[in-house]
């Protein structure tokens, strides 16, 4: 019995002894608490290698593929420098007119985006009930739960002829820009509908009442207090209508008819004229580049 309570006493001083070996992961996890910047560029290597490597690089592989040329009887692209891309863009005028077409287009769904969302987000925060925000919030959502191949295919029956526009009101727009431009702007509405509708909520009641309490009418009130706090958001919501748009060719082909857009000059010549779409794709990057710098100017995204 002694010798049992020996044994065992024994064996309790060895573990109490033994060293406390800490797992791996905690050990890891306690450096990492201990270096907050090193936790930091942990934690962004991933998705920076991602911007750099993946993002980046391909820009810039687009950009000095844009100064290549191709050659007309084996097809294979030439690796000499020169702006004769570029010079073709400039000098043919159905290349102007397929950049102007396609910036008309996108600020026309933009326009036609924010016009619709400013009255629906304004209900969805300031007059709709808790529960009907709820559903209305969802159904902003809903057409982005539908396939875009659905949706464009849907909007080829309405504008068509003898399609639902054609056999219920008598009139439809056709194939053409105008389908393009409902059509998309069908597509991009809720990225408008969801910033507009957060600006609104972050606009005060109280703002609105003391408007209404200094004698201003509704217009009044819109023009000087709404539409100013909620620019900024319109703004954001404006980018990505807007860049979205610029960058679409499945719609054009879907409801453009005869119509064409950058888009579609980029894709048309991606298998034979490499070389040529990467410079029709730096006029689309050009062009992203300086509405963001004009957004940036008017100070709206500081103050989203």
């Amino acid at each position: 019995m002694d010798r049992d309570q020996g044994l065992t006493d024994s064996v309790a001083q060895t573990l109490r002894e033994a060293p406390v070996r800490t797992p791996f992961s905690r050990r890891v996890s306690a450096h990492l608490h201990r270096r907050p910047r090193l936790r930091l560029w942990a934690l962004l290597t991933a998705p920076m290698f991602w911007l750099v490597v993946v993002y980046l690089a391909s820009l810039a592989a687009l950009l000095v593929t844009a100064f290549w040329s191709t050659d007309s009887f084996t097809s294979e692209i030439v690796r000499d420098w020169n702006l004769d891309n570029y010079r073709l863009i400039y000098e043919s005028s159905v290349y102007r007119t397929i950049i102007v077409r396609t910036l008309a287009v996108a600020l026309g769904v933009t326009a036609v985006c924010t016009v619709v969302a400013i009255p629906f987000a304004y209900y969805m925060a300031k007059v709709a009930g808790p529960r009907e925000q709820k559903i209305l919030v969802v159904a902003a959502l809903m057409p982005l739960w539908v396939s875009y191949l659905i949706k464009g295919f849907s909007w080829r029956i309405l504008v068509g002829e003898n399609g639902v526009l054609d056999n219920t009101i008598g009139a439809t727009p056709g194939f053409g820009t105008a389908a393009v431009v409902l059509t998309l702007s069908y597509l991009w509405l809720p990225y408008m509908v969801l910033p507009v509708y957060a600006g609104f909520e972050r606009l005060p009641d109280s703002l609105l009442d003391a408007s209404g309490d200094l004698g201003a009418k509704p217009s009044r009130t819109f023009w000087s207090v709404v539409l100013p706090a909620i620019f900024p958001s319109v703004v954001a919501g404006s980018i990505f209508t807007f860049s979205l748009s610029m960058g679409d060719y499945i719609t054009v082909d879907i409801v453009g008819g005869s119509t064409q857009m950058l888009g579609n000059v980029v894709f048309d010549n991606q298998v034979y004229d490499l070389p040529f779409a990467a410079a029709m794709a730096t006029v689309t990057v050009a062009i992203m580049v300086v509405y963001l710098r004009l957004v940036r100017r008017t100070g709206a995204l500081e103050n989203i």
